[in-house]
């Protein structure tokens, strides 16, 4: 209702007359109250797609949610037939009852997170469920659909896409355009998402971006997933704590979680709080858990709360707020005091030992003669030479037995380890293992052109291989076959397992994605395909899985192009006439600058490009890529493959000021 502020106040006019309010104007107020700013909407929408059962949750974002919103999961998707009431408010199927909220377990229920969407954007769903042969796509528009849904292909579950948010909000869009990006918030949001649902992938990403800010595997450990979130900094010093309260006559409540040590510094408070698998705010229990850790940490620093709570739904009021944001517990004061003492006894018996990260100290640095003179220190080098008088206000400790140590006196004899070693065969090749443990059995698949025939492709890896050189042809005719009734009895299982389709026939025509934007080498297929027929032990599951994961990571991994580097020196083997002007005597650097007329140009640009394309797969795929998903074994920190130089967090403590 609303009162008509055109009518005159008192006198002869009498009061203002009270006009019902239109419906599509209610709607949009009720809108602008369910979703605030973009990171609101995709709260909602990601909570429906846990409702849905979805085990992957993926979301794009482009101008911090007002361009483009899109939520994609893997769920139960909608009914076909429900799609016409989809975003009408209050049209749910989470309950039928108002009894109902009493044992609410989902996160959505009021059926109004969607109709408000359409409200203030241009909402479009596709979605399919188990059993269809095609998927529906719908959009809408104030609560109603704009066309009927028209059948399209889909992959499993439902895909929502909210775009020009706030279109029609002028005030409120301006408003979030000059404000900070949007974005943050979401990742944020994502975050605490992927802690908590362990057993769901989440990704985040800006819209056209190669890599996601979230990127979030399924695994069984809480801690794990912490670390892939927030990085294995935080998760060195965090400590489990668990509470509960189950006998106690009038209440019962359980918490667990991980909250950080006395070690811990950050600059803000990062509070996970899930009540019944619910994301909500609680300031009450923020500002307790603050007050004890303000007696333990630094006054600049602040800690990392993860906390799940668990009781009866009937103790827990979840519709007191428009967007969920928080709720209301049965006893709450006493809930707050109880956790509140767990972390204080908890941070107390911690307390009584502080580490501090330290780095081994170069023995040769301890043994040069450091001689004071006066205000100033000088430092004898290993030749004897005497550096330059260095005020002790100035210098920089390096040893805590000796505070007047200069910084190059710590490098002395390391210069053989300053620089970074990456085999990237190796490196590249465990990467692509581990990346086809992860996608096992969830490949995207590429289809090759034409389908190319197993034996000839066993035949030519038989041809190609040194260590059948002894092996007339026959027998490797008669291996090219063996290997290729090996393949078609065990098509079924590569196919749902790794995407590597066998057609009947005995041709290959498809091969897995391991890796986004990365194709393998080709030239390799025939050997991949003879290690599949020869090396695998499809008889046993376990030791099968690991080498097949092997195979597919050695063939996938970036070895170098067949065609040497054309470029410095290399460039002398694409010559026409090399082996005259070798006997010639010409020296190595005349080598590389000859004519142009003297090269077999045509080779030396299949060449460049084919080393071209590597440099670029490196920067722009394997690099991010290995920042993203590779986990390294410690084996490559003894091996050579990797060698440490560095470490700013101990440098940090170490290099710090007398």
């Amino acid at each position: 209702m609303e009162v008509d502020d055109t009518a005159p106040r008192g006198g002869s006019g009498g009061p203002p007359r009270i006009r019902r309010l239109e419906e599509s104007v209610v709607n949009r107020i009720a809108a602008g109250e369910v979703i605030q700013r973009p990171s609101s909407a995709v709260k909602e929408l990601v909570e429906n797609s846990i409702d849905a059962g979805a085990s992957t949750v993926s979301v794009t974002v482009k101008d911090g949610g007002l361009k483009l919103i899109q939520v994609s999961d893997d769920g139960h998707g909608i009914r076909c037939e429900d799609l016409p009431i989809l975003c009408e408010r209050h049209t749910t199927s989470k309950l039928s009852a108002y009894e109902d909220l009493q044992t609410i377990k989902s996160m959505g229920f009021r059926g109004e997170a969607l109709a408000s969407m359409t409200y203030v954007g241009h909402v479009t769903v596709t979605t399919i469920t188990e059993g269809q042969l095609h998927g529906y796509r719908v959009s809408y528009r104030d609560g109603v659909m704009e066309n009927d849904p028209k059948p399209c292909a889909a992959v499993k579950g439902t895909q929502v896409m909210v775009e020009n948010l706030f279109y029609n909000m002028v005030a409120r869009r301006k408003t979030l355009e000059n404000s900070n990006d949007d974005y943050p918030k979401i990742v944020d949001f994502i975050s605490r998402f992927a802690v908590h649902h362990i057993n769901v992938n989440f990704s985040c990403r800006k819209h056209g971006a190669n890599r996601a800010d979230v990127h979030s595997g399924s695994t069984s450990s809480r801690l794990d997933a912490i670390r892939n979130v927030y990085g294995a900094s935080v998760v060195r010093d965090l400590m489990e704590i668990q509470v509960s309260d189950e006998n106690a006559v009038d209440e019962i409540f359980k918490m667990d979680g991980f909250i950080s040590n006395a070690n811990y510094v950050a600059k803000k408070t990062t509070m996970i709080l899930f009540i019944n698998d619910r994301l909500v705010d609680c300031t009450s229990l923020k500002r307790a858990t603050e007050f004890v850790y303000s007696a333990i940490l630094p006054q600049a620093s602040k800690p990392f709360i993860y906390m799940s709570i668990n009781l009866p739904p009937e103790h827990v009021d979840v519709n007191i707020h428009p967007t969920k944001k928080e709720v209301s517990l049965l006893n709450q004061e006493r809930i707050i005091e109880k956790i509140k003492d767990a972390i204080e006894e908890k941070l107390m018996n911690c307390n009584n030992t502080r580490i501090f990260q330290t780095q081994a100290l170069n023995s040769s640095a301890l043994t040069q003669s450091n001689t004071r003179k006066d205000m100033g220190t000088e430092i004898s080098t290993p030749t004897g030479d005497k550096s330059q008088k260095i005020p002790v206000s100035q210098m920089v400790r390096t040893d805590p037995r000796d505070p007047s140590g200069r910084l190059h006196t710590y490098w002395q004899g390391q210069s053989s380890n300053l620089e970074k070693k990456s085999d990237l065969v190796t490196v590249s090749k465990e990467l692509m293992y581990q990346q086809a443990l992860c996608r096992f059995g969830n490949f995207n698949a590429i289809q090759l052109s034409e389908p190319a025939p197993l034996r000839e492709l066993l035949t030519m890896a038989l041809k190609d291989d040194e260590s059948m050189s002894d092996v007339n042809e026959k027998e490797k005719l008669e291996i090219a076959e063996v290997n290729t009734e090996i393949l078609r009895e065990n098509a079924e299982m590569i196919n749902e397992y790794f995407s590597i389709h066998i057609d009947q026939g005995g041709n290959l025509t498809r091969l897995p994605v391991v890796l986004d934007q990365y194709t393998p080498d080709m030239d390799r297929l025939p050997e991949f395909m003879l290690t599949l027929g020869n090396d695998i032990a499809w008889d046993v599951e376990k030791e099968c899985f690991r080498t097949a994961a092997a195979a597919i990571g050695n063939f996938y991994a970036l070895h170098p192009p067949i065609l040497p580097n054309p470029s410095g020196k290399g460039i002398r083997l694409y010559k026409k006439n090399k082996d005259s002007m070798e006997s010639a005597g010409q020296a190595d650097n005349d080598l590389t600058s000859t004519d142009e007329d003297d090269m077999d140009q045509e080779l030396v640009a299949e060449a460049e490009a084919a080393w071209a394309q590597r440099e670029w797969t490196i920067q722009h795929v394997l690099f991010p890529s290995m920042r993203l998903f590779l986990k390294p074994p410690k084996s490559m920190a003894t091996d050579g493959t990797f060698v440490q130089i560095a470490s700013l967090d101990k440098l940090y403590k170490i290099f710090e000021r007398c």
